[in-house]
């Protein structure tokens, strides 16, 4: 396990997974949260919100201070960590600062005297950022940040392919309602779910954002399980089960401000080994194309550092001609970059580390 000093090397990061009779995410301003599909090109579309409120409950179960919870308190509220900031401000004698100072020394050691302890019982804010209001009732507001950019981001996600939404929950739901609503008080039939669809996210974590939430190398490394075992523990509830996470892949770079850039868009479906897009149910319906994907390390390896990799057990993969499973797209990398710059994570094991 890394030693949790600031994160120096950027990395990116890609992310699969997918549904099966599920709503990965749906829209309220549909008036009936029906699944996000591109109208253009039939694709579900997952929003990085989304994604972040799996990681951050994630982090919640796991015993990790979380700024945004998902939990509200009495007054209606979601509930923050803001008294941690609150606290620290009533500790300390604002006195001892001057945050007009010319030098902004002291501005600087007022951030640092206000906000450490709260970046240390944070979590999300390391990865994630946030926008919050601090009132010190002393002038001192503009001397303390409103924000933190987050070091990490995704970008939203999409599936692979067209998606169709699965119409049959509708008539099933509508049969119950008119079997059962005298005892039950009417029915819910709003249940809208896709049929299936593997859904692709790029991520990013950059370094010199780092430095400003105090992101560390073990935070970093905690993504590796974090993403998988997030995916498994926070998609129960009715709607969202039928997910699974089967594909992350971690590339980190050893040269600054370095990263290849779009290696989602590297990665496609083996038309020859896929059925069609419509006739998609489930994982073994699919074969994915990872030849560019692995290309594009391979023409990189000097500038790589290391490459993090985990795949589900039932994923098929075709590279180069050959189909099998995570063996194949594991064979491949340790080829494009070295055996010794390949970690296969075994994610059961890593995470206990990063508690």
């Amino acid at each position: 396990m890394s030693e949790s000093t600031t994160v120096e090397n950027r990395s990116e990061i890609v992310f699969l997974f997918d549904a099966v009779d599920a709503n990965p995410n749906g829209n309220p301003l549909s008036g009936s949260n029906r699944p996000r599909i591109d109208p253009q090109t039939q694709q579900a579309i997952v929003t990085d919100v989304r994604l972040k409120r799996y990681l951050r409950d994630q982090l919640d179960d796991d015993g990790h201070g979380v700024y945004i919870r998902n939990v509200q308190n009495q007054a209606g509220y979601q509930s923050t960590r803001i008294d941690l900031l609150e606290d620290r401000l009533k500790e300390i004698d604002l006195d001892d600062y001057d945050p007009d100072d010319d030098d902004d020394e002291d501005a600087e050691r007022l951030r640092e005297d206000v906000f450490d302890e709260f970046l240390d019982e944070s979590a999300d804010v390391r990865y994630f950022g946030a926008t919050m209001s601090v009132d010190t009732d002393a002038g001192y507001e503009d001397a303390l940040p409103d924000h933190f950019t987050g070091p990490v981001q995704f970008s939203p996600g999409k599936s692979m392919h067209p998606v169709n939404e699965n119409e049959e929950y509708d008539s099933l739901t509508s049969v119950i309602a008119t079997q059962g609503e005298k005892e039950q008080g009417g029915f819910d039939l709003d249940d809208h779910r896709i049929q299936y669809g593997l859904i692709r996210f790029h991520g990013l974590v950059d370094e010199h954002g780092a430095a400003d939430t105090k992101l560390t190398k073990s935070d970093v490394q905690r993504l590796d399980t974090l993403c998988w075992r997030a995916l498994k523990n926070q998609t129960v509830s009715r709607s969202k089960v039928g997910q699974e996470p089967r594909l992350y892949c971690r590339v980190e770079y050893a040269d600054e401000s370095y990263h290849l850039g779009g290696l989602d868009k590297d990665l496609a479906l083996d038309d020859a080994e896929s059925k069609p897009a419509v006739e998609l149910r489930n994982i073994r319906d699919l074969t994915l194309e990872i030849d560019d994907f692995v290309d594009r390390i391979a023409d990189a390896s000097d500038r790589i550092e290391r490459v993090r990799v985990v795949a589900s057990d039932v994923l098929d993969v075709s590279y180069d001609g050959a189909v099998g499973g995570p063996a194949v797209l594991y064979e491949a990398l340790e080829n494009a970059v070295g055996a010794d710059a390949v970690d296969v994570i075994d994610v059961y094991d890593e995470y206990p580390e990063t508690l």
